[in-house]
């Protein structure tokens, strides 16, 4: 299949209004051709008042010819406006798209790939990249269809006045697509996505410094985490001058270049001129060749200078006349102008792509799909030989195999290190298995949708996410119907209504980024909350009590037993007090199920499940 271009996917997401955008060029086009109509009325003028009428008789074709200029000049500029208006719609449908989409397809990826690019480079092409299409669709694109008109319409102009000026004109538009050329090329674009890739880098830095910054201060780590944050500065400085070494390195050839071809064409069209022209002109030709170039363009100096030197030989030669020779020297102000800018806008161009390409990767990954069907009878969950590793690395998982049961409590237990909350995960379709299947029901997961499957479980993670809202709204993300009575309900019961009464508006009280004002436990127990209120049939539960007193713990065990009445739970636990009221435990080791049964039967046949149980409650006597 032919790749798309990214223009094309672009305009994928502008839905009906890609109309607007390929319109904005059209009118971009028709502004830049009606601009160059007020050159033809001003060489009228000229040539009326020194060829026809030099003593002002036929003043009324010459106002005539002013007035003509003025009004093509206005519908010019309006034409502009209303080529940038029809790109703005487009460009801001293209926008708000792609970030929608964007997020629709982080959320559908799986969470191993997400935690791959980090938060810092996740918001950086989510809103940067975005941001820059929009100003690539809005500005860049019209702004090019009018540069790339500009000078054909010019160049069409200076030929049918004379061939031979107007073909001298093409030199420096050669040598300006040249260096475009140059500075477009593979070699740049690479050092483009390196230059990116830092920029990321450094985003993903600050964030985690300033995330842990209590902690680095705790335990004195504060250098070495600033070492880390400022070796990602450092790495970003490297490349941003490497890019711009490459970017300017060319366009400061080119400026010392055409500034030594232009003092040289200076001081030959002087020569030139003294053999045949009066001192008036000869003035007039300085002050053309000087003055106007100064606050023009590079690209406008060496075009002056060269229609100068070659104009001045013609007009010596009586081949052209003054008025002609005037009016390709009005012309050239307008010829090199947009091409400059384009030059000067390559930098914006090959961000712009490599951002597009950043967001082309989230958007090309692989995502979970399935049917947004149910088929499941019952709520059993079933591990049948599986296998897993994170991003094809070692493997985690090694043929496990074991049965959740729907009304029975099944805890998840290992000596140490990871695989616990991986099993859990992979449970809900967190990740994709490598081997294996499991099944809900009888019903495999990895053919559900996983919003879809995720209607079926209320899950309490390790690591709480709350959002800077009151505590009545981040629990009512367990159920976003759900009313204010039922919201107080589920948190009762997750024992929140102790510390929410002690803040000045309850539970409509902000908590803060994070929830940075409350506790761990008080913050944990908002998100068992959660899991509550949604009241789904299976319950996942990965370390749920860690951050609790024993008391609050009590209470929560309490809860939880009128909560799993007849429903599927999987529980993640290092206290043996947890453990122990489960029904079956899973003692996973080395990535595979070593021992599973009852508390009981572990106790009395296994080895690991037993040596945990011992060395647990022998720290709980110790004391200092």
């Amino acid at each position: 299949m032919k790749k798309q271009s990214n223009l094309s996917r672009l305009m994928g997401y502008a839905g009906g209004h890609r109309i607007f955008t390929y319109l904005s060029w059209v009118l971009s086009v028709m502004s830049a051709l009606l601009a160059l109509v007020p050159f033809w009325y001003i060489w009228r003028i000229i040539h009326d008042i020194l060829e026809v009428s030099p003593d002002f008789s036929q003043a009324g074709n010459v106002t005539s010819y002013g007035w003509s200029a003025v009004l093509f000049a206005v519908i010019s500029i309006v034409v502009y406006i209303a080529a940038l208006m029809y790109s703005h719609m487009s460009a801001f449908r293209v926008a708000a798209n792609i970030r929608k989409e964007l997020m629709r397809h982080i959320a559908a990826m799986p969470l191993g790939v997400t935690e791959k690019y980090g938060s810092g480079k996740l918001r950086r092409i989510v809103n940067d990249s975005s941001a820059a299409t929009e100003t690539y669709l809005a500005h860049r694109l019209p702004d090019k269809a009018g540069a790339i008109a500009t000078p054909i319409g010019l160049l069409s102009l200076l030929l049918t006045f004379d061939w031979r000026l107007g073909l001298l004109s093409l030199v420096p538009v050669v040598l300006g697509f040249l260096i475009m050329m140059k500075m477009t090329g593979k070699d740049m674009e690479q050092r483009m996505e390196q230059y990116q890739n830092a920029l990321s880098d450094m985003s993903n830095e600050a964030v985690e410094y300033v995330r842990g910054i209590p902690v680095v201060k705790t335990f004195g780590q504060t250098i070495f985490s600033f070492k880390r944050f400022k070796g990602a500065i450092d790495n970003y400085e490297t490349w941003v001058i490497a890019y711009t070494k490459g970017l300017r390195l060319p366009m400061m050839f080119y400026t010392t270049a055409i500034n030594g071809v232009f003092a040289f064409l200076i001081a030959g069209g002087i020569l030139f001129t003294r053999n045949g022209v009066t001192n008036e002109l000869l003035l007039n030709l300085i002050f053309y060749i000087v003055i106007t170039p100064v606050i023009g363009t590079t690209l406008t100096k060496i075009m002056f200078a060269t229609v100068a030197l070659v104009g001045s030989a013609l007009l010596i030669s009586g081949e052209i006349d003054i008025p002609l020779f005037f009016m390709f020297l009005l012309v050239a102000s307008r010829l090199y102008a947009p091409l400059e800018g384009a030059l000067q806008n390559l930098a914006a161009v090959i961000s712009t792509k490599t951002n597009i390409n950043r967001m082309n990767e989230i958007l090309d990954s692989p995502i979970q799909t399935g049917t947004d069907k149910l088929t499941n009878k019952g709520y059993d969950i079933v591990f049948d030989h599986v296998e897993f590793a994170y991003n094809k690395g070692k493997t985690i998982l090694k043929d496990v195999s074991f049965t959740a049961k729907q009304g029975e409590v099944t805890a998840l237990v290992r000596p140490s290190g990871g695989g616990k909350t991986t099993v859990s995960r992979l449970a809900a379709r967190f990740w994709d298995i490598s081997k294996g299947k499991i099944t809900v029901g009888g019903m495999d997961i990895s053919k559900i949708e996983p919003e879809t499957l995720l209607s079926l479980y209320s899950i309490v993670f390790q690591d709480v996410t709350l959002f800077n809202n009151t505590i009545m709204e981040n629990i009512r993300i367990g159920r976003k119907d759900a009313t204010d009575e039922e919201v107080i309900a589920a948190a009762k019961l997750a024992n929140c209504e102790e510390f929410a009464a002690k803040l000045p508006d309850g539970y409509n009280s902000m908590i803060g980024e994070n929830g940075c004002e409350l506790s761990g436990g008080e913050r944990q127990r908002i998100s068992i909350a959660r899991a509550f209120l949604k009241n789904s049939p299976i319950i996942l539960l990965d370390e749920a009590t860690a951050s609790l007193d024993v008391e609050n713990e009590t209470l929560i065990q309490a809860a939880l037993s009128r909560l799993i009445k007849g429903k599927t739970v999987l529980v993640i636990a290092h206290r043996m007090r947890t453990v122990s009221g489960a029904d079956k435990v899973i003692v996973l080791s080395d990535g595979s199920v070593a021992e599973q049964g009852t508390p009981e039967k572990l106790m009395n046949t296994g080895k690991i499940y037993p040596h945990m149980v011992k060395l647990q409650m022998i720290s709980q006597d110790w004391g200092i």
